[in-house]
C-alpha cells in the first residue's frame, strides 16, 4: 500500500508539473501578443484587446487575467459586466512575482494552476498575463484510474507474498519440527535416531551436524556401557577366585598347613589385584575430572627417564631383555614430576611384557626450543593398524588371551593417555603387527597457568 501511494504520487506530480509548464508557455505567448499589439499603452486598441484575450480564453478554456504595471486590473475573461471604469486590483502571489519579472506556475487548493508572465515592452516590464485552469479532467481520470490498478496490484502482490511466504515458512518449519521430534526421541533414550538429510542448505548443515553429535552420544554411551562390563569383569575374576579358593579350604577337613599357605599366597595376590584395579580406577577418574593438583615443577627428565629404567631393570632381566636410554641433550621441562613417572613407567613396562624374551625396549629423549620429545621403542608383537585408535580405552586389550598372562589392569594405557592430556602435550603409536610398537609423547617445555 506504501509502495502504490508513493508511486501515486510520484505520476501525480509529474503530470502535474507538464500541466504547469504548459499554462506558463500559453501566458508567455500571450503576454507576447499584449506587447507586440501595445495594448496596454494605447486605448484605441482596447476592443482588439478584449477581442483577443477572450478568443484565447475559450481556446485553452481557462480563465485569463491582464494587469498592467501597478497590478491594476486591464482585463479578466470571467467578468461578465465589460465595464472598467472602476479598476480593481489583483495582488496573488503569482502576478506580484510576474510584475518583479520571475514567470511563476504554482497548484492552488482548489486544483487549479495559475501560471503567470510577466509582460515586456522595450526591457521594461509593463504587466503581467496570469492564466487559472483547472488540472485537466483527463490526467484526474487517468491519475484516478492508476490509482485503482496501483491499490489492485498491492492486494494481488501482497497474496502472491502471503502465499509463497505460507509454502517457504513451511518448508522451514516442517525439517525444524521432525528435528525436534527426533530431539525428543534421543532425551528419552532413542540414541539411535538420525534427521533425514535433504539438500546442501543451512538446514542440511544443522542436520548433518546433529547427526554427527548424536554419533558421538552413542559411541560415548557404548563406551560406558563397555566400560562398565569390562570394570565388572575385571572385578568378578579375582573375586570368584578368592571365593573359589576359601570355599575350598572351608569344604575340606585336616587341610595340611602348606595348602593353606598356597591357598592364601593365591588369595593374597588376588586382592592386591583387586586393590591395583580399584586404586588406577580412582585414579582415572580424578584425572577425568581434573580433581588432582598438578605439583609442576621444573624437572630434569634425562634424570627421570634413567630413574624409571633402573627401576624396571629387574623385570626385564627376568626375559633378557636390553633396556636402552638414548639422549641427545639434557632437556628440563615443567611437569608433575610423580605423574609422569607414572605415566612413562607404563609404556616402558608394557613394553617388556609384550617384548618376547631376547628382545629391546629403548627409550629416547629429545627436545626443541618448544617442546620435548619421549619416544618408547620395543621389539615386541606389536599392534594391528585397526586396534591402534582403541588402544588408550580403558581395560581395552588388543589381544583378549593374554590379560591373565601378561596381568595389570587394563587402565595403564589410559593413565598415561590422561597424564599427558593433563600437561597439554600428546601422543601417538607407529606401529605394525610382528614388528614392534613405537609410542610417541610430546610435552611442552613451559606449562601455561
Amino acid at each position: 500500500m506504501i509502495f502504490s501511494t508513493a508511486v501515486y504520487k510520484k505520476l501525480e506530480n509529474h503530470y502535474i508539473e507538464e500541466r504547469k509548464a504548459e499554462l506558463l508557455r500559453q501566458a508567455n505567448v500571450t503576454a507576447g501578443h499584449i506587447a507586440i499589439g501595445k495594448y496596454l499603452l494605447d486605448d484605441t486598441k482596447r476592443e482588439l484587446f478584449y477581442y483577443e484575450i477572450e478568443q484565447t480564453s475559450k481556446e485553452i478554456e481557462a480563465r485569463v487575467i491582464v494587469v498592467d504595471a501597478q497590478g491594476f486590473e486591464a482585463y479578466d475573461s470571467n467578468r461578465t459586466e465589460k465595464v472598467y471604469d472602476n479598476k480593481k486590483t489583483h495582488v496573488s502571489k503569482e502576478i506580484l512575482q510576474a510584475l518583479q519579472g520571475k514567470d511563476t506556475a504554482e497548484k492552488q487548493e482548489d486544483n487549479t494552476i495559475n501560471a503567470a508572465a510577466s509582460i515586456v515592452d522595450q526591457n521594461e516590464i509593463i504587466g503581467a498575463v496570469m492564466i487559472s485552469a483547472p488540472i485537466d479532467d483527463m490526467v484526474k481520470e487517468t491519475l484516478n484510474t492508476l490509482k485503482k490498478q496501483l491499490y489492485l496490484l498491492t492486494i494481488l502482490i501482497s497474496m502472491v507474498i502471503g502465499i509463497i511466504s505460507f509454502f517457504t515458512s513451511g518448508a522451514i518449519t516442517n525439517p525444524l519440527k521432525k528435528m525436534l521430534r527426533v530431539i525428543q526421541k534421543i532425551t528419552e533414550g532413542h540414541l539411535d535416531q538420525r534427521i533425514e538429510i535433504k539438500g546442501k542448505d543451512e538446514l542440511a548443515e544443522l542436520g548433518n551436524a546433529f547427526n554427527h553429535m548424536t554419533k558421538k552420544l552413542l559411541k560415548v554411551d557404548q563406551s560406558r556401557q563397555e566400560f562398565v562390563s569390562n570394570v565388572s569383569h575385571e572385578l568378578k575374576t579375582p573375586l570368584s577366585s578368592i571365593k573359589v579358593l576359601s570355599e575350598s579350604l572351608l569344604l575340606q577337613e585336616n587341610v595340611p598347613v602348606e595348602m593353606y599357605k598356597e591357598f592364601f599366597k593365591d588369595i593374597n595376590s588376588e586382592v592386591d589385584r583387586l586393590t591395583a584395579i580399584v586404586n588406577d580406577l580412582l585414579f582415572l577418574v580424578k584425572l577425568d575430572q581434573k580433581e588432582v593438583p598438578m605439583m609442576v615443577q621444573n624437572v630434569n627428565l634425562n634424570s627421570l627417564l634413567e630413574k624409571i629404567l633402573k627401576r624396571l631393570h629387574p623385570l626385564a632381566s627376568k626375559k633378557n631383555i636390553e633396556l636402552i636410554f638414548e639422549s641427545f641433550r639434557n632437556v628440563y621441562a615443567e611437569v608433575d614430576e610423580m605423574k609422569l613417572i607414572l605415566a612413562i613407567s607404563n609404556l616402558v613396562e608394557n613394553g617388556i611384557k609384550y617384548t618376547p624374551e631376547n628382545g629391546m625396549v629403548k627409550v629416547v629423549l629429545d627436545a626443541d626450543h618448544q617442546n620435548a620429545f619421549i619416544k618408547v621403542i620395543d621389539t615386541g608383537i606389536g599392534i594391528p593398524e585397526e586396534e591402534q585408535d582403541k588402544i588408550f580405552n580403558r581395560f581395552y586389550r588388543v589381544d583378549k588371551t593374554r590379560d591373565r598372562e601378561t596381568g595389570g589392569t587394563g587402565l595403564g594405557l589410559s593413565i598415561t593417555y590422561r597424564t599427558v592430556l593433563l600437561h597439554h602435550g600428546s601422543i601417538k603409536v607407529n606401529s605394525k603387527e610382528g614388528e614392534g610398537a613405537e609410542f610417541i609423547v610430546r610435552l611442552p617445555l613451559r606449562q601455561n597457568s
